[in-house]
């Protein structure tokens, strides 16, 4: 029975991969500290033989006292208003959080996935974004913090790989959706089924125009899975190539719940991409991966999962 250690495993990408995890078979080790998961997301996992939780923050060197053969390395505030709320912290689970849990991989001789993330291209100039594709990203803005530590932690790991000889992984994660996200989080798909589920106004910023790509939670997850066991080391890319406005998803939005909600405009956040999509060529060829979920499927899955209150808030 292999041993997974899943940091940010009470988070919404951590704890479904915790449960996948366990319906393969294997122990789970959740680290988490709690800042932005919540141990809703992992109640309901009742297996003290193969689950266990660990409480430790990440900047801080930590230790698990038993052999660990996989580490995932999820944890990390992810949407705008938690980077935003916690700018240094972000910088410093990407750099110290990353430093002490490949450490703690190399002492266990585990493989180690590193969830990097599209951000990674911040407002890309080329479209869609290849791994190959560098990255146009402002330093010193708002988005920065997150931006910048997810590209510093890609360094790290390749570091500890080139020098250390750490089996590593990196994904670089697009936008992805489903049940247990936060409905106030901040991010487009949990605000317009929060706004349309409510009978509220959807909020879409600048015109809408600026495009995104999503991808349903279990797509990726099976993703993440399936680059840990294929051996790679370079970064991949896994999201959904299905590109959308923000106008056409609210308006996907409305259909799925039937929502009568008009549609308003605010300004456009400092540093918006104005467009995003994965070139899943590299996960097509090396995992045999791509997506299954379409996103009106996925819609409709969210809210079955999740339940109408708990989107609503």
């Amino acid at each position: 029975m292999p041993t997974c250690l899943v940091t940010g495993g009470a988070g919404f990408l951590g704890s479904h991969l915790c449960d996948e995890l366990l319906s393969r078979g294997h122990r789970v080790i959740c680290v988490d500290n709690l800042e932005t998961g919540s141990l809703a997301n992992i109640e309901h996992i009742r297996d003290p033989e193969r689950f266990r939780h660990v409480n430790v923050d990440i900047i801080d060197p930590y230790e698990i006292d038993e052999p660990v053969d996989f580490v995932y390395h999820l944890a990390s505030p992810a949407s705008p208003i938690d980077y935003l709320r916690l700018p240094l912290h972000t910088l410093k689970v990407g750099s110290y959080g990353t430093h002490h849990t490949l450490g703690l991989a190399k002492r266990h001789r585990a493989r180690f996935l590193l969830a990097s993330t599209s951000e990674v291209y911040g407002d890309p100039q080329e479209h869609p974004q290849s791994e190959s594709y560098w990255g146009h990203v402002n330093p010193i803005g708002p988005r920065g913090v997150y931006d910048e530590a997810k590209r510093y932690a890609e360094a790290l790991t390749m570091a500890y790989h080139r020098q250390q000889g750490v089996d590593t992984s990196i994904v670089r994660i697009f936008n992805t959706y489903g049940a247990r996200m936060r409905p106030h989080d901040g991010r487009a798909i949990p605000t317009f089924l929060r706004q349309a589920l409510a009978s509220r106004p959807l909020t879409v910023f600048g015109d809408g125009s600026q495009t995104r790509s999503f991808c349903f939670v279990s797509d990726l997850i099976r993703g993440l899975i399936a680059l840990v066991e294929s051996g790679y080391h370079d970064p991949v890319n896994i999201g959904n190539p299905d590109e959308y406005t923000l106008l056409e998803l609210a308006e996907a939005v409305k259909e799925v719940t039937e929502s009568s909600s008009e549609i308003i405009y605010e300004a456009l956040p400092i540093d918006d991409p104005k467009q995003r999509r994965p070139d899943i060529t590299l996960a097509r060829e090396l995992l045999g991966w791509a997506p299954e979920v379409s996103l009106r499927d996925g819609l409709r899955l969210t809210i079955e999962d999740s339940g109408v209150e708990q989107l609503v808030g």
